[in-house]
């Protein structure tokens, strides 16, 4: 056999012994550490691409997302002055049926107070008594007023206080009692709006009297009112046109009466949730109401009329919905 020749097998012989080696370290799960299955094989975790968390887990951390993949909205509205943002939806399918700049980021004043409102009955009990603080008697803008000072009130008067007359004095005094203080409850706040994929949202006080650093957009407020309308405690306080309760003052009552422009208003099924103001922010309102088992929110940031808006939006919603019947 000439050289060329040897040189030849030879190095054919190398070639078959490593394959050989490598086969048998494939089937030992050598290397990247896989192990080979039958009739599969993986690529290694690093080339692998990833698509995000499985499905199970996505739906178990974002169930109250509404749908904004969709790309036609059922509902075509134009407004001479337009919010600055909005929404119409489904509260049951998270079915959005009008947009408007859904992900914008904007001051939300008051409507800070749905989330203080789920971190409160998430953590505190109905027959809860909480103590006014030097602190809540000193709050600024709308309040429930007459808040007996070191005297412990119902905690449930102070969360329809919050709710209603979008009170920043029981705010104050429902974050102290649950937290100890405002900003731990701000801190929990924002962990149960991480929680919940509230991608637009941060909170930088219970009651949303401050605009910087306090910001939602319409998307993340209507998942944040699906959450409120699920929670019973809350549901049923932020329907209502006015509130009787227990209150330590002369004739023991509390009269409260919603802010809320389709309550105050009468407008036709009617169920929340919760208006806001500053500066700022403009008027904004996130509403819901109920007919014939259809369930309709809506959400308005810095609107020249949320209330007349609302209502036509809801009017064309549930309109939309009845034709589909």
């Amino acid at each position: 056999m000439s050289r060329t020749a040897r040189t030849l097998a030879a190095l054919l012989a190398l070639v078959a012994a490593c394959g050989l080696a490598a086969w048998g370290w494939s089937q030992r799960g050598g290397g990247d550490g896989a192990t080979a299955t039958a009739g599969s094989r993986s690529a290694p975790p690093a080339l692998q691409a990833y698509n995000g968390p499985p499905e199970a887990e996505v739906v178990a951390r974002r169930p109250l997302d509404v749908a904004l993949a969709a790309t036609e909205d059922v509902v075509h509205v134009r407004f001479r002055r337009p919010p600055r943002a909005g929404l119409l939806f489904d509260l049951d399918t998270g079915e959005v049926l009008w947009r408007r700049e859904p992900e914008r980021v904007l001051p939300i004043a008051s409507l800070t107070k749905m989330m203080t409102a789920l971190v409160v009955v998430d953590r505190a009990d109905p027959d809860e008594k909480v103590k006014v603080t030097r602190q809540a008697l000193a709050y600024e803008g709308s309040g429930i007023g007459l808040l007996p000072k070191g005297r412990r009130v119902p905690l449930e008067t102070l969360l329809a206080g919050l709710l209603v007359v979008s009170g920043n004095d029981a705010a104050i005094a429902l974050a102290q009692h649950v937290s100890g203080t405002m900003r731990r409850f701000v801190a929990e706040m924002n962990a149960r709006a991480q929680r919940m994929g509230l991608a637009c949202t941060r909170f930088a006080r219970p009651d949303g009297l401050q605009d910087e650093g306090n910001h939602s957009c319409a998307a993340d407020l209507a998942a944040l009112a699906r959450a409120v309308l699920d929670e019973p405690r809350l549901a049923r306080i932020v329907r209502r046109r006015q509130v009787v309760l227990p209150f330590p003052i002369k004739g023991g009552k509390l009269w409260l009466t919603s802010h809320n422009p389709l309550i105050l208003s009468g407008y036709r099924g009617v169920t929340g949730i919760k208006t806001g103001y500053t500066r700022k922010a403009g008027r904004c309102l996130v509403a819901s109401a109920t007919r014939r088992g259809v369930r309709l929110g809506v959400v308005l940031l810095h609107s020249p009329d949320p209330g007349a808006q609302a209502r036509r939006l809801l009017d064309r919603g549930f309109a939309a919905m009845a034709a589909r019947r």
